[in-house]
């Protein structure tokens, strides 16, 4: 009888990111501008980019701690326990006068969205405090995100590269990046928009091309269409995500990303890995809100089987 394969021990991946309270609309279409629609439903979902991949990321079986802000105000109080029950330690995660980040977003029926972003708290992360370090320095990996100042995300960066931890950068909400940033990146995380944006280039190949230039490895997503992989002196590789119907497509990405570190840190093929945070997304446009609808390890395991 063949002995069942252990279970690789747990990824530590440590965020540096935002925390966000997501003010969820759900309408059947969004509204144009200067136009008012009826809406079905509204939800309060805890959220922000960095909270997402930290709780897609402990859902995936990693060990994972978080590192930012919230305010002062009920919205943080509830991020911070909304994080610790989904198994992400908050002891990096400080609090600061004010309100805490929020985002404000529109749901369509086709399962689109449109978001403002408020920063709130996380404005106020320009740099790592006492402990981030040591925090950054016992991980595998260190995902970011550009919804904290660029000036705290260099100084992960720069903490990530100091003690030899592999940076994951998700290049959300899009801007310009300095060449000392993509210095310290270990791989770019952009959807095709957002390489698009970066690059100048709508072909998803030709924009992942162009970043490799700047950047050791690229992921660009391509939602229903799966992803696309390139590394310097490898072929590019191509992987499907499994058809289903999206509900809510919020925190797809993150939750791609969330999972993809986890795989990669566990030391999992390139390929394979990539499949498995594909199968991660799937499940998570099935189910509404940001937080609520990452999936765990058994169901994108589920999932993944499926493909």
């Amino acid at each position: 009888m063949n002995a069942t394969a252990p279970r690789p021990a747990a990824a530590r991946i440590a965020v540096l990111g935002s925390t966000n309270m997501d003010l969820v609309a759900y309408v059947a279409r969004a509204p144009r501008l200067g136009e008012t629609v009826t809406g079905r439903e509204f939800r309060t979902v805890p959220g922000g980019k960095g909270a997402n991949q930290a709780v897609a990321a402990a859902r995936s079986g990693g060990a994972v701690t978080m590192v930012g802000a919230v305010g002062e105000d009920a919205f943080g109080e509830l991020l911070r326990a909304a994080l610790a029950e989904a198994g992400v330690d908050t002891a990096g995660l400080r609090t600061v006068p004010g309100a805490s980040g929020t985002a404000h977003i529109t749901v369509d029926d086709e399962g689109g969205n449109a978001i403002v972003v408020v920063p709130g708290a996380n404005a106020s992360v320009t740099g790592l405090v006492a402990g981030d370090a040591a925090r950054i320095a016992a991980a595998d990996a260190l995902l970011l995100q550009l919804e904290l100042p660029p000036e705290g995300v260099l100084a992960g960066a720069r903490a990530a590269r100091d003690h030899g931890v592999r940076t994951v950068l998700t290049p959300a909400p899009v801007r310009p990046l300095s060449e000392e940033l993509l210095s310290l990146v270990d791989l770019l995380v952009p959807n095709e928009h957002e390489a698009a944006a970066l690059t100048g280039l709508a072909d998803p190949a030709a924009a992942a091309g162009a970043l490799l230039e700047r950047v050791p490895e690229v992921v660009v997503t391509l939602g229903a269409a799966g992803c696309l992989y390139a590394a310097r002196g490898r072929e590019p590789l191509r992987v499907p995500t499994p058809r289903v119907r999206a509900v809510d497509t919020t925190a797809a990405g993150d939750t791609f990303t969330g999972a993809l570190a986890v795989a990669l840190a566990e030391g999992r093929p390139v390929g394979e890995a990539l499949a498995w945070a594909s199968a991660a997304a799937a499940v998570s446009v099935r189910r509404p809100g940001a937080t609520a609808s990452m999936p765990t390890r058994r169901e994108i395991d589920a999932m993944a089987s499926t493909v």
